[in-house]
């Protein structure tokens, strides 16, 4: 029975009703009868935003008066998702406007899926991101993060014929309810150019950037509530445009259509996350993306100083910058041109200043992946930044030259230019030696980064490196995404753990209650009922719920390994038809984007849709094995998949994964995950208790051995009959009649080495599935099991981790 509204929540819901009608008239030109979906979306987010405002304002004010200290969290990327649902969660609004809408006779659903996914991000980086900023307001810090305002974020993903094809993903943002624009607060920022040598009054080299072309930086704030505290802070999105509507002096020669492509350039800054850096347009496009960005926050950062202090000295006490990844490392650089050149710092006081401002999270253990840059490049784009790059090289390498006469060796491995065979800015080291810490995302991961990655520089300044291990947030991923577990929660362990997840630990007296494992085997089924209803809504498939789901879903990569995943399918199938087949029935769900040029991950992602095709058509193992691919993987069928999920696909090759953050996700939400022991699965197994996590695979140890000491893959594949016959259906023809059409991935683990050890794992990743499947053909058993697994997750919540950071690395631990 519904409980009657209170005479206060009656005046609420009316007035939200009312503010709704106000914003379909006065905003947006329209009628509630005339009104889309889309436009009641639009009036309602206008309506939480005024709201947010209000709370914004008062946060700044507040947090100026107190004189806290800012931190400017910059990334290239920050994966949103949609918002309407999680600002009416944090704001409190969420029941009332329910209720609102249902007496304007809209359905709430139907206005929340209206919403498109702000895409801007393309995997677990941005999603990290976009958790830390949520975690920030929760935590009462004064902070803001600060990206690029992509028109098109990250594309959508079609499945044609199998194959991933890429769409354009306009997601709104010139018309985004959420985004405030400030044309009034646009700013300057200068681009190529050249230097003249000239000396200033007392004869000292002062040299001049002259000559640059400049781009204009709008900010938009997007407004980010904390959870039911009036905390507003912001996420500032930059965009770009030319400085003048055309180039006058190209107009006046009558070269119109080429004022019109300067004007456009210029704009396309802005334009699309993450261009293809394969030519050297793309690569010039995405280093300016990546100056475009730390320059349009160094000038929110100098503004926001300038209001508490006209003594640069303190800028440490007040300004913390964190850079997400190498992406901004520039701003190390752009802040001591700012000191030095802009406010006449002494060299060696303005680097003292960025590094205690500066701090740097690393995200990967490959070194192919850390950015590297032309010098060829910097030297077009930024002459002047390039100048300071070197000077800071100099003097770094006659540190290392006092640290370490003998090791001449060190000058060349540890300077910030590699000089062979084309001369780059190593971005990383640039973003070590600028910090005052270093941190992984993991315990393993930072290990990994002191003992394989930089091991000298860890050397060098061992008291930089830390770890702070990721964490996401339980708003979004229990209370927004899961609902009815929100509700078990709030029931068991009380409401307070949507700020405390620690409190979860206390679903482990309960362990042993019939009742409660019913009651959470029931979400598990209602959510897994609404997944199938997805799955059979976008691909005809009838699945059935009480099937074990096994997900992975991530972003495409060799090392990620669904490739793995889809062999270890085949062996399955192949073993069905054999009469050796599954304990239960089983549904393996995969969804993912392979980037747009990485051919190998497209491909798989073809050989598990066709995979998926002979399988889920073949009437021999219909009732025991189906194989989804669900195209356009984003944060909102993300909401959908976690909680529906039983196994948690974690097997990545030990040492490539930083962290990982869908781990954490999915084991929150009652899924026991097999994987290897590699970034956070090692904690989170320690957490969950080892008999909740089905772990297999070559340690990082074992793996770097045998890197050193050299292996055949071809061996691997003739020493196990079932791996031959599973590897050799590639090429057999059964799941596709062009039998050369995955022979590259054939060759790749038989005669190109596999890099990443998928047959070397193939036995045991077999084994471990087996476990996992017969295990969970006891239900009570099973999600006895699950709910100990959310009763460990405790210490994964990013409200955690940004405390970590604030105590460790930012300097402050006032929470309210």
């Amino acid at each position: 029975m519904k409980n009657t509204p209170s005479t206060q929540d009656k005046g609420q819901i009316s007035k939200l009703r009312n503010s709704i009608l106000y914003e379909l008239k006065y905003s947006l030109g329209v009628t509630l009868s005339t009104a889309s979906s889309s436009d009641i979306f639009s009036a309602l987010a206008l309506v939480v935003r005024r709201s947010q405002t209000d709370d914004y304002f008062l946060t700044r004010e507040r947090h100026h008066q107190a004189r806290k200290k800012r931190i400017y969290y910059i990334s290239m990327e920050f994966l949103i998702g949609q918002s309407l649902r999680n600002n009416l969660i944090n704001q409190g609004l969420m029941e009332t406007a329910k209720v609102a809408l249902e007496s304007l006779g809209v359905d709430f659903e139907v206005i929340v899926k209206s919403e498109e996914d702000a895409a801007l991000g393309n995997g677990g980086l941005g999603r990290l991101a976009a958790c830390f900023i949520d975690s920030m307001a929760t935590l009462d810090i004064a902070g803001s993060g600060h990206g690029i305002k992509y028109e098109y974020g990250l594309f959508h993903q079609q499945i044609q014929d199998g194959q991933q094809v890429e769409k354009p993903d306009d997601w709104h943002s010139a018309h985004s309810p959420w985004l405030i624009e400030h044309q009034s607060q646009a700013m300057i920022i200068p681009l190529y150019g050249r230097i003249v040598e000239v000396e200033d009054q007392q004869g000292n080299y002062n040299p001049m950037w002259m000559d640059w072309k400049i781009i204009i930086g709008v900010p938009h704030d997007y407004l980010v509530s904390g959870y039911n505290n009036h905390t507003v802070n912001s996420l500032r999105l930059y965009s770009a445009c030319a400085s003048d509507s055309f180039d006058i002096h190209i107009f006046n020669h009558g070269d119109y259509l080429n004022a019109v492509n300067q004007k456009i350039a210029s704009e396309n800054i802005s334009k699309v996350l993450y261009p293809s850096d394969e030519v050297l347009a793309g690569k010039e496009l995405r280093l300016t993306q990546e100056y475009f960005l730390v320059a349009c926050t160094l000038r929110d950062v100098m503004h926001d100083f300038f209001l508490l202090s006209n003594d640069l000295n303190q800028l440490p006490e007040f300004v913390a910058i964190q850079l997400n990844d190498t992406h901004p490392a520039l701003a190390i650089v752009e802040l001591m041109r700012i000191l030095v050149d802009e406010h006449t710092v002494d060299w060696d006081i303005a680097w003292d200043l960025t590094q205690r401002v500066c701090a740097y999270t690393n995200h990967t253990l490959m070194p192919e992946a850390l950015e590297k840059w032309s010098v060829k490049l910097f030297e077009l784009l930024l002459p002047r930044h390039l100048q300071i790059i070197y000077e800071i090289n100099r003097r770094f390498l006659l540190e290392i030259h006092r640290w370490r006469p003998e090791r001449a060796d060190l000058l060349a491995s540890m300077s910030l230019i590699e000089e062979t065979p084309e001369k780059k800015v190593r971005m990383a080291y640039l973003a070590i030696i600028g910090s005052h810490k270093v941190n992984g995302v993991a315990k393993l991961h930072s290990e990994l980064i002191k003992s394989n990655l930089v091991p000298d520089f860890y050397h060098l300044m061992p008291e930089k490196f830390t770890n702070q291990t990721n964490g996401v947030t339980p708003r979004r991923w229990i209370q927004q995404a899961n609902p009815r577990l929100s509700a078990f929660l709030d029931c068991h362990v009380g409401q307070e753990w949507v700020t405390d997840l620690t409190l979860l630990t206390k679903l482990k007296s309960l362990a042993n209650e019939r009742d409660v494992i019913a009651e959470l085997a029931e979400i598990k089924k209602f959510n897994k009922i609404k997944l199938s209803q997805i799955i059979t809504r976008q691909q005809g498939i009838i699945i059935n719920p009480e099937a074990m789901f096994d997900c992975q879903i991530k972003r495409i990569h060799e090392y990620k390994r669904q490739l793995l995943n889809i062999l270890y399918v085949i062996n399955l199938y192949l073993k069905i038809l054999n009469g050796r087949g599954a304990v239960s029935p089983k549904v393996h769900i995969f969804s993912g984007k392979a980037a747009p040029g990485y051919a190998m991950a497209k491909l798989i992602i073809q050989l598990i849709n066709q995979v998926a095709l002979k399988v889920n058509n073949d009437p021999r193992v219909n009732e025991q094995l189906k194989v989804v691919f669900l195209e356009d993987y984003k944060v909102s069928l993300a909401e959908n998949i976690i909680p529906a999920a039983d196994l948690s696909e974690q097997i990545s090759t030990a040492g490539t994964e930083a962290s990982g953050t869908s781990n954490m996700k999915l084991a929150m939400n009652g899924a026991l995950t097999i994987g290897t022991l590699d970034g956070a699965n090692i904690e989170i197994r320690d957490a969950v208790g080892h008999e909740n996590f089905y772990v297999f695979g070559l340690s990082a140890e074992q793996i770097a051995e045998k890197r050193a000491k050299g292996r055949s893959s071809y061996d691997e594949y003739l020493s196990n009959t079932e791996l031959k016959e599973t590897v050799d259906s590639l090429i057999s023809g059964v799941f596709h009649a062009d039998k050369a059409l995955f022979s590259p991935i054939f060759h790749m683990l038989v005669s190109h080495g596999d890099h990443y050890f998928h047959l070397a794992d193939f036995d045991s990743y077999c084994h471990a599935q087996y476990q996992a499947l017969t295990d969970y053909s006891d239900t009570y058993s099973w999600h006895k099991r699950a709910l100990n697994t959310i009763s460990g997750m405790g210490e994964f919540s990013s409200d955690r981790t940004i405390r970590g950071y604030s105590k460790d690395i930012w300097g402050e631990d006032n929470f309210k």
